[in-house]
């Protein structure tokens, strides 16, 4: 009986030392590097103007929140259509495509002004942003497509995910991209040497596709360990 519970707490032992250094990897990943806080608050994906950069053009399928200072009843969110336009109350539709918010802003106060408000304080902050966007798969705690907001690296953009998930392997992230003949271009990096400055944090650009590797022997040698704890705990074995 004692040999048999011996072997079982050394099996949990080594179950539980093997998961350490995976949770000191996540934990270092998503929380306690500087480029994953530094990313989180220069790059989210939801954040207005001061993310997007005096210089973003609206697009189609743009989402924005528009406000008039002094008149809540006309805020709400409004989708810029295919055409380039938002629909607006009293004034309809408003061509904005291709315009700067702060431009947009402008001619939509001067809609405004001509009819109806005296000096109209117009408010455009941009929710979602569509002409360019990066998707991340595989082993990261949020896969999704992400809006990119200004220039991306891979670290930045790893943040948008939030960090790593169990057992992801940071030295095989794969970065898929379509190339100038149709091609698609795949090129691999290892984290470990980018943040110890070994190699250079690499830009990612729009459309990529970026898939961060699970770590397979980690994974095999975790179900191992559980199952052999499982079969000492089975009564009916």
């Amino acid at each position: 009986m004692k040999s048999k519970q011996g072997v079982l707490w050394g099996l949990v032992i080594m179950a539980v030392v093997a998961a350490l250094p995976l949770h000191a990897q996540t934990a270092s990943n998503a929380v306690a590097t500087p480029a994953s806080v530094d990313a989180r608050s220069a790059a989210s994906p939801l954040n207005p103007l001061n993310a997007v950069g005096t210089d973003y053009r609206i697009a189609p399928n743009d989402l924005m929140e528009f406000n008039v200072f002094g008149v809540p009843d006309m805020k709400r969110d409004v989708r810029v259509n295919a055409s380039g336009e938002v629909s607006l109350p009293l004034i309809g539709q408003v061509p904005v495509a291709g315009l700067t918010p702060q431009a947009a802003e402008q001619l939509i106060a001067t809609r405004y002004e001509e009819k109806y408000l005296m000096d109209p304080q117009v408010s455009l902050f941009i929710k979602e942003f569509t002409t360019k966007r990066v998707a991340i798969e595989g082993a990261v705690l949020r896969p999704g497509i992400y809006p990119m907001a200004g220039e991306l690296t891979l670290l930045r953009a790893l943040a948008l995910a939030g960090g790593f998930a169990p057992y992801a392997d940071i030295t095989q992230i794969v970065v898929y991209r379509g190339g100038t003949s149709g091609a698609r271009e795949q090129f691999t990096y290892d984290l470990d040497k980018v943040r110890a400055g070994q190699e250079k944090d690499p830009d990612i650009r729009s459309d990529d596709v970026i898939v961060v590797q699970r770590d397979a022997r980690r994974a095999a040698l975790r179900d191992s360990l559980f199952s052999d704890i499982l079969s000492t705990l089975n009564p009916f074995k």
